[in-house]
């Protein structure tokens, strides 16, 4: 189980549905598919894959990379290994 659950995460206008080619708990290390910033489960998934990899134990740091990714992440950078690179490149300049 991650750092953060469904109800941890700060924004409530999530979707969340998976196909049936989706699997929602997704393993692995961010790598170059796409990230998809509306779907909750991705996004859970994401924030929670970060925190272990970065050792984070506190949720207030999960809830900035969940705003950082809605709000500061440009929107041109789709994968998730390069949007982890950007928060881990603007992490201290972050308005969060």
């Amino acid at each position: 189980m991650g750092l953060i659950n469904r109800s941890d995460l700060y924004f409530t206008d999530y979707s969340w549905t998976t196909l049936a080619s989706d699997n929602p708990k997704i393993t692995g290390k961010p790598d170059s598919t796409l990230l998809n910033r509306m779907e909750g489960y991705e996004i859970l998934y994401f924030i929670n894959k970060l925190c272990e990899l970065w050792n984070f134990t506190n949720k207030s740091s999960a809830t900035k990379i969940e705003k950082m990714i809605r709000d500061e992440v440009p929107s041109d950078i789709h994968s998730q290994e390069n949007i982890m690179k950007w928060i881990s490149d603007n992490w201290k300049n972050s308005k969060y």
